[in-house]
This record gives structure tokens, C-alpha cells and sequence, in this order.
């Protein structure tokens, strides 16, 4: 699980939610009034905190913040439903005056507003909304067609308009991606055995296309990940006009209850990824990873998880070489997480990161993010 998740809320994901559509699907309530009152409120209520020390001749940093969130979604009427859902954020101290308007740009902000229609092997979503996909994330005004009527096959056809990132951790606003918006496509086939495909296709107009193709395999004991992407540019919006590309592998496993994973990232010698992670990743595994999709970024990392005493703990540690110069940039992350109760659960991450290059505020950096959220 990628770790710069961990303080960001669950993220609904489109195939998982979106998709999950019964083959004997009913047209479910019989009136309007039926389906508001077969839905269901959903939320949750946490309490955050971080605090930054600062080697590189910075101000150390912090906050703290307390997060609400408040969701109702209807119940289905000849195959409509819709969903809404509130998040805000109150300020509960801070370091320095300006740490925390430095990571809320707002305190309240309507994050999904849909219109859904699904049937057997279809479904259509039209407004604010979670995405989850492999270069388009967080929250977008969006409209998404899903396609699960072809045997083995998921099929994404998408176009986002705004995008925000709203967490306990940060908040935005939502804000127009290009001019022209953004397209996707995305395809899983599950059709061979322990082995999930998944091309994908990106339109930025007159910003760039990016194409990609990730292969996944899992078996009893192993797994592993192959993932390559490239750009085609269209302009330097995002640093480089030139197309970058970046490539991926992983081994993981799982033995007597202990995770383990090892992994290597390369990207363009000359521009990195381009502007392929400009809306969004699921490919760094580190917390802050800031040169992960530099120019010539190579990366090794590694991970181990094990679960005690119904503690979640989590160790992950990396080296970024990157530029002509190879400098370096190492990144250690801890996490653990501990269940409460079912609906409360208590999570904290510490993570250091060192970098060789002085260009970056990040030269030294030693951080903790602890919260306790109770979901509803």
C-alpha cells in the first residue's frame, strides 16, 4: 500500500466502487421519495496533527486540525442515484503563524456531488467525484463511463474538468486542469491466469498524451509489477517540452504474516516523466518521494509489513539518485496503526528524509504525522 495515503482519507475508487454493479440488479426504490429514505449517511470525525523539523535552515513547522466529514447517498431509482459529500477543517493550533493556511486553502469544501446511473454492466457518473486511477487521482468534476459487460474486462472512459485534494492532512480548491480538460481511458482484463493487464491512455489537449501499460502478477507466494508509461508533450506547462517516460519493477511477498517488497524506478535521463504525474500517482511508494520523477531519477526502495497485536506497522526505505550529478536523495518511512474499535482507529507516520542537493527546501527533513479517526 502506498504510504503517502496513509493521513489522505479513503479514497473511493472508481473500478472498486463505481463498478461493483450485480447481475441481477433490480430497479431498486419505487419512488423518489423511497430512495431517499432506502440511503445511507456515511462519515467521519479525526483529530490531526504534524510537526516538521527542519535541518536545512528552515523554521521548523506544524499544526494541528480537526476534520469532519459528512456523506449521504440515495438509494437506486430505475437505476439513479445520487451522492453528496461535505468535508471540513478547524484549525487547532499551529507552529508558526501561516502553517496552517499554508496547507488548508479552504475550511469547508463540497467534494463529491454525483448523479449516477448504473445497470447490468454500466455505469455512468456525472459531477464531483473520488477518482483512483493510475495517473488521475483525488477529486475531479468529472463524467465517467464504466464497462464491466465484456467478460473479464473493466473499461474506464472518462473526461475531468476541475481537480482538488481534500484530506485530513490538506485541502484545496477545486481548480481547471488545462483549458480543454483531460481524457481517459482505462482497461483491466483479468482474462489470464494470476496475471491482470492494464492499458491506459491520457489526453491532455494541447498540453500532452501519455500511454502506459501495466502488467500485474500474483501468485500463492509472489507477486510483482511491471509498469511502463510514456509522454508525448505538447508544451513545457509542467517543465519540459521534450516527452519523458518512466518504467517500473517490483517483487513482493508474503511469508508466515510478514509483507515484503523490493522495487526499481527509472525515468527520462533529460525531463523525468514530463507531465505524466501532473494529475495524479500511484507509482511512488514514499511518503514525500521528491525527486521520484526528476530528470534521470533512478530508485531503489524497499519495504517490510507485519501486523502484532492487531498493530499494523509498516517500515519503507529508499535512495533516489537523480540529475547529472547524481545526487541523492534518501527517504525512511515508519508507520504503524492500531483498531481501536472497529470505527476507531489510531495511525501515526515518522518519516526522515535526507538529500545531498541544497536547490530544495527539503535538505534534511524529520517529520511526524499522528491522527485518530472514528468512521461512521
Amino acid at each position: 500500500k502506498n504510504m503517502k495515503n496513509l493521513f489522505r482519507g479513503q479514497t473511493i475508487s472508481l473500478v472498486t466502487c463505481g463498478l461493483i454493479l450485480s447481475s441481477t440488479m433490480s430497479f431498486g426504490a419505487d419512488s423518489i421519495d423511497a430512495a431517499f429514505k432506502e440511503g445511507k449517511a456515511s462519515g467521519s470525525l479525526a483529530l490531526y496533527g504534524e510537526k516538521y523539523d527542519n535541518k536545512g535552515g528552515d523554521k521548523d513547522t506544524g499544526f494541528g486540525n480537526g476534520n469532519a466529514t459528512i456523506a449521504f447517498e440515495t438509494g437506486s431509482f430505475y437505476g439513479f442515484s445520487a451522492k453528496a459529500e461535505f468535508k471540513g477543517n478547524l484549525q487547532l493550533g499551529e507552529v508558526h503563524s501561516g502553517n496552517y493556511d499554508d496547507a488548508y486553502e479552504n475550511h469547508s469544501l463540497m467534494t463529491e456531488a454525483y448523479i449516477k446511473y448504473a445497470t447490468d454492466g454500466f455505469s455512468l457518473t456525472a459531477g464531483r467525484q473520488a477518482i483512483d486511477l493510475e495517473w488521475l487521482g483525488d477529486y475531479n468534476e468529472a463524467v465517467v463511463a464504466a464497462i464491466t459487460a465484456i467478460p473479464d474486462t473493466t473499461i474506464v472512459l472518462g473526461y475531468t474538468d476541475k481537480q482538488a485534494e481534500s484530506g485530513i492532512d490538506f485541502s484545496e480548491d477545486f481548480e481547471e486542469i488545462t483549458k480543454d480538460g483531460a481524457y481517459v481511458a482505462d482497461i483491466k482484463y483479468t482474462g489470464f491466469q494470476a496475471v491482470e493487464l492494464n492499458p491506459y491512455a491520457y489526453f491532455a489537449p494541447d498540453v500532452a498524451s501519455f500511454y502506459g501499460l501495466k502488467a500485474t502478477f500474483t501468485t500463492d507466494y509472489f507477486g510483482g509489477v511491471l509498469h511502463y508509461a510514456f509522454s508525448d508533450e505538447d508544451s513545457d506547462k509542467y517543465g519540459a517540452a521534450e516527452d519523458g517516460y518512466i518504467g517500473h519493477v517490483e517483487l513482493n511477498t508474503e511469508v508466515v504474516g510478514v509483507s515484503a517488497a523490493a522495487g526499481y524506478i527509472k525515468t527520462d535521463k533529460d525531463v523525468g516523466v514530463g507531465s505524466i504525474a501532473a494529475y495524479g500517482d500511484n507509482i511512488s511508494p514514499f511518503d514525500m518521494g521528491n525527486r521520484t520523477y526528476d530528470p534521470d531519477a533512478r530508485t531503489v526502495y524497499g519495504s517490510l509489513g507485519y501486523t502484532i497485536a492487531d498493530v499494523e506497522l509498516g517500515a519503507l526505505y529508499g535512495v533516489t539518485t537523480y540529475g547529472s550529478d547524481d545526487a541523492k536523495e534518501k527517504e525512511l518511512n515508519l508507520t504503524a496503526s492500531y483498531p481501536i474499535t472497529e470505527t476507531l482507529t489510531a495511525s501515526i507516520l515518522y518519516g526522515d528524509v535526507d538529500e545531498d542537493s541544497s536547490d530544495t527546501k527539503y535538505v534534511d527533513d524529520k517529520y511526524v504525522f499522528a491522527s485518530v479517526e472514528y468512521t461512521f
